[in-house]
Formats: C-alpha cells, structure tokens, sequence
C-alpha cells in the first residue's frame, strides 16, 4: 500500500470521527460492502482505481486501531524531513537492460540505464534553490537562512554577529575531530541523470557502495587528505527499522564522545527527499566548476524550552558559518539553512549538525561531489 493511499486513509478517518454516531454505523457498513463489491469489479477493469475504491472503505469501516497500525510505520515525527518508508519487498520484476545510454551520458561509461516501463516512469525535475531577505528568510554573509521559528530576524542576526567558539586544534595530530555518521544510512540516490524515475523504486539500499555511507566516504576522505583526524562511523541505524533512528543514533553518539573527547564537530549526513506527487520527484542542483552538484541543506535545531539544547544559538551560529563558507568557495550549492524547532540529537553537542545532501532525484555521483565540496568548506572554515 502506497503513502498517498495511507494518507487517504488517514484524513478519511478524522472525517468520519466528526460524523454523527447513528449515521457513521450506517455508512461505514455500507461502505465496506460497496468498496469491496465495487474494489474487486474495478481490479479486472484497472488495478489502481480498483484499490482506491478499496482503501476508501477500508478508512470508513476499520476500527481505529487497525488504521492507526497502518499509519505508524509511514506517518513518522513531523521533524524527520526525509519521509521515504522503508524498503519493503514488491512484486517488482528485474529490469531488462537496453544496450544504447542517452545523450546525457558519457561514452565511456560502462553502465546502461535500466529499462522502465513507461506506465512505471514518474518525472525527475531539477531545480537549483534559492531564496532572498525577506519574510521568513535572513542573510547571514553569503548564506540564507530560513526562519521558522518565532525569533525576530533581528534577535537572529545579533546572535549570529557573536563568533562561534567551534575550532580544530593543530596540537593534537591525528586524534580524532570530526564525526561523520548516518541516522538514516540506507537512503539512496538515482541510479542515472536521464529526466525520469521508476515510481516502484524505494531509494533505499543496505549496499554501503550505493547508499549515504559512501557519501561519508567522500567526506571523510577530503577531511583526512586535509590533515583533520575523523572518525566515520558506517552504522546502519535505520536498518532493519526506520522508526527508533535517532534513538539508536544518539548510542553510536554518545559512545564515540565519550571515547574521543577530542571530537568537536558531529556531521549526521543524509539525502532529502522532495516529493511533490507520486509521479514527480526534485532534484536540487547547483552546476559548480561545469559539474552537476547536490544541493547541500544544513539544519540547525532550536529549543522550544522543551529539548533540554542550552546551546543552540551555537549550534546556529556553525551551521550558518558553514554555509556563508560553503557559498563563498561555491556559489548557489545550498539550500537556505533550516532554522526550526527540531532536535536530531543537537542536545548532545552544539557542533552537531544535520546535513541532507541532495534529494532522491539526485545520483550518488553528484552526491559523492557535493560531499568532496563540503569538506573543502568544511577544512578551511574550521581552520580560519
């Protein structure tokens, strides 16, 4: 069952709990026996009609409980930005191979584009984000900064014009800085750039070649070519559950600062996912040096007084120094920063951020390259 099917099913519920106890008995009962008389005459004619009729009843006559079921594995909290459900097996036949590449790729490549059936192909839309002043966005150098939060844009700006106290010690020599790790490691990537994507994919992988892991990778590596000691911890947290990430990604956390007191700077690497419909998917784009590039969205969290984050005026002041840097040394490769009431495990450190590079219309080379980018911005801010 899909997400927007869930997502039927779940408004449809909160309508029936206003309906009146008399005529509710009445309907769902009726509903149930039309959806399904009606649900299995429509899967001879079309299967996807058929099954809408079919969840329609379903939202009407389950009992709470069992929507609630349905919901939990999909409807995660409102701050994990990435929505994508886990991989879940489908009747999904193997691609066949075709053996000419589109004109988008190079002729030296020696990887073929698998084959989707056309009634499978949804629409991959790039786009390149940015915003200017104004209204909920403040600039903070060469970075934007997205405001949602009920700070003034003025109380923002004087806390960012204080320095932020995060730097690198060159006295320490290869002990350990920098903490790359992945709360959602499984989230993956477009497999080619060609303009479309197979609605039936997942954009998920437990392959560390094709999933966030390797994007750690390219940071990593950058870093240490750099001189920065790090530590890239390849823990799949949301494998084999999605639900309870974060949980066991504050273990993993917590474990490496208290072995390595010398880690100032916690780097939580994600993709996003940007999904207008379930035939369209973004791919945020910035072309730097004559390359397609991820576009790279930094997320600092913000105390409601309930999140026990003393430090998060810290934690804003890095992540809007990093992506003044990150704009400076690469012109339009970020998405304004994410300034909201949200958590990720900031309490543990105010040099924890959240990165999502990319999104799911993005491929893991473009990914890969924002990464190296990153930690070129990354090098040279936490040296200065």
């Amino acid at each position: 069952m899909d997400k927007k099917a869930l997502n039927r099913i779940f408004s449809l519920r909160k309508i029936r709990q206003k309906a009146v106890g008399a005529v509710l008995s009445f309907l769902k009962v009726a509903a149930f026996f039309a959806g399904c008389f009606l649900g299995m005459f429509c899967v001879l004619k079309s299967a996807e009609s058929g099954s809408d009729l079919f969840y329609y009843a379903m939202a009407f006559a389950a009992p709470g409980s069992a929507i609630e079921l349905l919901q939990e594995p999909v409807f995660y909290d409102e701050a994990d930005l990435s929505t994508q459900i886990p991989e879940y097996e489908t009747d999904k036949q193997p691609f066949e191979q075709i053996t000419e590449k589109p004109n988008d790729v190079p002729e030296d490549t020696e990887l073929f584009l698998p084959e989707v059936p056309e009634n499978r192909r949804g629409t991959v839309t790039e786009t390149q984000y940015s915003a200017k002043e104004g209204g909920l966005y403040v600039a903070f150098g060469n970075a934007i900064i997205k405001n949602c939060t009920t700070h003034s844009a003025q109380k923002i700006k004087s806390k960012l014009a204080e320095s932020h106290e995060l730097f690198l010690s060159t006295e320490i020599g290869s002990l350990p800085q920098v903490l790359i790790y992945h709360t959602h490691a499984t989230e993956g990537y477009e497999p080619f750039d060609c303009g479309y994507f197979d609605t039936a994919g997942t954009w998920r992988s437990t392959d560390p070649d094709k999933n966030m892991i390797a994007v750690g990778n390219a940071l990593e590596a950058v870093l240490e070519k750099q001189g920065i000691g790090v530590i890239h911890d390849g823990t799949m947290h949301d494998d084999p559950s999605y639900n309870g990430s974060y949980q066991r990604s504050a273990v993993t956390i917590k474990g490496h600062l208290d072995e390595n007191p010398t880690v100032e700077v916690c780097l939580d690497i994600h993709r996003d996912a940007i999904e207008p419909s379930e035939k369209e998917i973004i791919k945020p784009t910035a072309v730097i040096n004559g390359k397609k590039a991820a576009q790279i969205m930094i997320i600092a969290g913000c105390d409601d007084g309930t999140m026990n984050m003393p430090d998060y005026w810290e934690n804003l002041r890095f992540a809007a120094a990093l992506a003044d840097k990150l704009e400076e040394l690469y012109p339009g490769i970020t998405r304004p920063v994410l300034f909201d009431y949200r958590k990720y495990n900031m309490d543990l450190s105010p040099g924890l951020l959240l990165i999502e590079i990319g999104a799911t219309g993005n491929t893991l080379e473009e990914a890969k390259y924002s990464a190296e980018l990153l930690g070129n911005a990354l090098a040279e801010l936490l040296a200065e």
